[in-house]
Formats: structure tokens, C-alpha cells, sequence
């Protein structure tokens, strides 16, 4: 399936082609041919080889059955687990509340004892 004219940035494709071969070495390192990986996967072969080079018109799902072959799935959950910029946005739009002034109570009586007693002795109930 081809995309729909999609332009993407030269960072994004270049983001794409990495992915696809960090799960291509993934696979090499657990020893599984193209044809098994697909298979346990569940998808064609020619979906994995387009994975692998960083294609972006295979579907978000198909990168999740190989990643769940390769015991990698939960690697997703890390995407914008930090969110960094979003805190920030969320943060500045946080109002503070408005508190009321404090009363002004009697001096305690630690107040009371560190200035030797010059103080009004406060009332203890």
C-alpha cells in the first residue's frame, strides 16, 4: 500500500529507517530468518522487508505483531512517555490559586520562650 503523498521530513525518514533497522538487527541477533519472523508475526514477508527498511506506509499494528515476536513490544509505551514539551504546555496553563492572608495569631509559645518573655504570654486552652 502505497501512502498518500505523504512528504516527510528528512528527519522523520530518516527516524523511520533507523526503527526498521534496529528491528532488523533485533531480529538477526535471535537468529530468525525473514520468512519466520513473518510467520510468527503473522504478516507477509514483503510487509517485514518494507518494516525493516523504514517504510512508512506499513501500518502501526504490523510494527506491533514483530515487536511482540521480538519481545519488544513494550519498548511502545515509551513513546511520549516523558513528554516533556506537553508538561511544560500543561504547566503554564495551571492557574494558581489565590489564598487568603493569614490571620495573625498570638505569638506562640516558642515565640514566647525565645525572646526570653518579653513577649505577651500566650493563653494555652
Amino acid at each position: 500500500m502505497k501512502s498518500n503523498n505523504t512528504n516527510y521530513s528528512l528527519k522523520q525518514q530518516n527516524i523511520l529507517t533507523r526503527l526498521g533497522e534496529n528491528i532488523k538487527l533485533a531480529r538477526l541477533r535471535r537468529k530468525f530468518s525473514i520468512r519466520s519472523l513473518a510467520e510468527r508475526a503473522g504478516i507477509a514477508i514483503s510487509t517485514l522487508a518494507n518494516i525493516e527498511k523504514g517504510s512508512p506506509s506499513v501500518s502501526l499494528g504490523n510494527y506491533l505483531q514483530v515487536l511482540t515476536v521480538l519481545r519488544l513490544d513494550d519498548d511502545l509505551l515509551l513513546v511520549a512517555d516523558t513528554d516533556l514539551v506537553g508538561r511544560q504546555i500543561q504547566d503554564s496553563e495551571l492557574v494558581a490559586r489565590k489564598r487568603a492572608p493569614k490571620e495573625k495569631n498570638a505569638p506562640s509559645a516558642i515565640a514566647y520562650m525565645i525572646d526570653d518573655g518579653k513577649s505577651e504570654e500566650p493563653e494555652f486552652e
